[in-house]
């Protein structure tokens, strides 16, 4: 134990406790998989997948391990010090493909989903209350609030935009703002909008700072962060790697069935809120009853679609080589594996 904590030290990352972790001698017989997660409210499946015994049932003993952003994954998954990742997509991220670094988007994790939009446009309440804000055309010289420059939240903003027949450009970006703090800053006025992810969005809402533009709206079904495969996962295991896909899959329907009309609210909804509450840093069951949930499809399938606009968005930052393309990047044959075991997904199944 002490020797993987000084390797997690080295990657800049702290191992989450987890009930996956079980006693050395049985952990021994079955196979290790390494998966870096940001331990976030969107990881609702991959903690169903180790509460409900889905890894364990496929002989697996999955360690998470915890990543302040995607970005910061891309080097150790590509390295294969990590099995499996997730992480929206980034300009980052088809750069260190095209640069030749092994990795492969595999599934859907997360998507702004019809009426599961964790990602919305947050614009100033106190513009909304005074008509200084009315449509996306207004959005013309905000001061807009981003976690990044080059990353999905960007091809997010740039569709609103686009709506409001506006440019990229003709708004002023404050890049590399936690997502935490974005609600202080529309509080206070140091921005005019933000793109915010849950459960920061649904805090903004209860400071009274902003209010909603739901991003599954004016961008449906964008594929944020994807499941993410290391090359050296798929060469050397690619057994493991099929059997990690059917427990996953398995983890991303228990969440659907967590959730009913844009909350979580359905059958598994406590369930699941229970097992959040011990894997993040977020406590508050009430936090959880009044988030909007990020989307995901229950067989995993990519939006691609929306992989090459978010890459094309990319690209016409000049963020990204001309070359890359999502074919490329993408990896499709373990959730075709895994659904041929499991069927497709079937409400209340």
């Amino acid at each position: 134990m002490r020797t993987r904590r000084a390797a997690l030290k080295l990657l800049g990352v702290g191992a989450i406790a987890s009930p996956s972790l079980m006693s050395a001698s049985y952990a021994q017989a079955m196979d290790n998989v390494q998966l870096g997660i940001p331990g976030s409210v969107s990881d609702g499946a991959f903690y169903a997948s180790i509460y409900k015994g889905y890894f364990k049932q496929q002989n697996l003993n999955v360690t998470c391990t915890s990543f302040q952003n995607g970005s910061q994954m891309v080097a150790p998954l590509g390295a294969g010090q990590v099995d499996v990742a997730s992480g929206a997509t980034s300009a980052g991220l088809y750069n260190a493909i095209a640069r030749g670094i092994d990795i492969k988007v595999v599934a859907d994790k997360s998507s702004n989903m019809p009426g599961y939009c964790y990602m919305p446009l947050l614009v100033r309440k106190d513009y909304v209350d005074s008509g200084r804000y009315k449509t996306f055309a207004d959005l013309k010289g905000f001061r807009i609030a981003e976690a990044g420059k080059g990353g999905a939240p960007g091809s997010t903003l740039n569709e609103a935009l686009k709506a409001g027949g506006l440019k990229y450009d003709d708004v002023s970006h404050i890049y590399n703002m936690p997502y935490p703090d974005m609600a202080a800053a529309l509080l206070n006025h140091a921005v005019d909008a933000a793109i915010v992810i849950e459960p920061s969005a649904t805090r903004a809402l209860m400071l009274g700072a902003a209010v909603r533009y739901p991003s599954d709206m004016f961008y449906p079904k964008q594929n944020v962060s994807p499941l993410l495969y290391s090359g050296k996962f798929i060469k050397e295991r690619p057994d493991v790697a099929r059997r990690f896909m059917i427990a996953y899959l398995q983890g991303v329907r228990f969440y659907n069935g967590a959730c009913k009309d844009g909350r979580l609210a359905g059958p598994n909804a406590d369930e699941l809120i229970e097992m959040l509450i011990k894997e993040t840093n977020v406590k508050d069951p009430a936090i959880y009853h009044a988030v909007s949930p990020n989307g995901v499809d229950p067989d995993g399938r990519l939006n691609l679609e929306s992989l090459n606009k978010d890459l094309a968005f990319y690209k016409d930052l000049k963020l990204v080589s001309d070359s890359v393309t999502v074919t490329d990047a993408v990896d499709t044959s373990f959730v075709e594996a895994a659904l041929s075991v499991l069927g497709p997904y079937t409400a209340g199944r």
